[in-house]
């Protein structure tokens, strides 16, 4: 897939447990009055008996002071296990649950539909995970076999990503960078293309960005030795792909995803497909 040259713009789900309370109760003990005072208060004693007896315990709960323990421990990012996902809270707003990450929402003045994520394989919904890459941070790692995007963070993290890759006999891998990236991008189909899917003739101007174009929402082209590739990881409107092997060579994403992507890549990155 072709684009057009561009500046780069400037765990498994635990639930908190419910709080335990623990009652540390010490109830005062005034001294016993004395025969006389009992004589002299009688009547307001019977007078108020029920009211005391009422106000009893009341006064006992009163009495006792609370601490609140919570069993706090800390939350998946997704709802199923899928590797060595870390087990902490995220700091990352941008890895959350999987509700809000694959929600609509408008974007350049596109609205994004919501992805069903439901029926997204749990291993291919973004999520932080321990760097299985040894890369440095920043880099942008695609394992084809395993379908998977890995953008390397400090620390020994990586942010996972579901990916859909090319079929047999267009796959590229190797050491390269992404030269610039496109929001929106428009699509322009290789001559190639054109030859074995005649009904593209109409894009071979290139087809403007938009919901139905094959680019998707982004797309972050590959450079090698300064030449373009061709090759593009890119959004796709067709989010059940991710996890296939059946693009043309680029590496394709949920909208949502590659959105998310191209906010975390800052000028030439590198990146390496095996």
């Amino acid at each position: 897939m072709n684009g057009e040259n561009a500046s780069y713009p400037a765990g498994p789900t635990r639930y908190l447990a419910a709080p335990r309370l623990q009652w540390n109760c010490a109830v005062s003990k005034s001294p016993a009055p004395s025969k006389l005072d009992l004589t002299d208060r009688a009547p307001k004693l019977a007078s108020r008996r029920n009211v005391l007896f009422g106000l009893g315990a009341v006064g006992l709960v009163a009495g006792c002071s609370r601490s609140m323990e919570f069993d706090m421990p800390a939350m998946g990012l997704d709802t199923t296990t899928t590797g060595s996902i870390r087990p902490q809270i995220s700091v990352d707003k941008q890895v959350t649950r999987p509700e809000l990450m694959y929600a609509s929402f408008t974007d350049e003045g596109y609205q994004l539909p919501e992805i069903p994520f439901a029926k997204v394989d749990p291993k291919f919904r973004r999520q932080i995970v321990v760097d299985p890459t040894g890369e440095a941070p920043g880099t942008i790692v695609v394992r084809l076999q395993e379908r998977y995007l890995y953008l390397v963070q400090p620390g020994g993290d990586a942010i996972r990503y579901g990916v859909g890759i090319g079929r047999d006999g267009f796959l590229w891998n190797g050491r390269a960078n992404i030269q610039y990236g496109k929001k929106w991008p428009t699509w322009t189909p290789p001559r190639v293309m054109i030859a074995r899917k005649p009904e593209l003739v109409k894009w071979a101007g290139g087809q403007p960005g938009g919901l139905d174009n094959p680019l998707g929402a982004r797309a972050l082209y590959i450079y090698k030795d300064g030449q373009d590739t061709g090759y593009r990881v890119h959004g796709s409107p067709e989010w059940w792909t991710i996890g296939q092997a059946m693009s043309s060579g680029c590496v394709r994403m949920i909208n949502q995803d590659v959105i998310d992507l191209y906010s975390r890549v800052n000028g030439k990155t590198p990146i390496v497909v095996s």
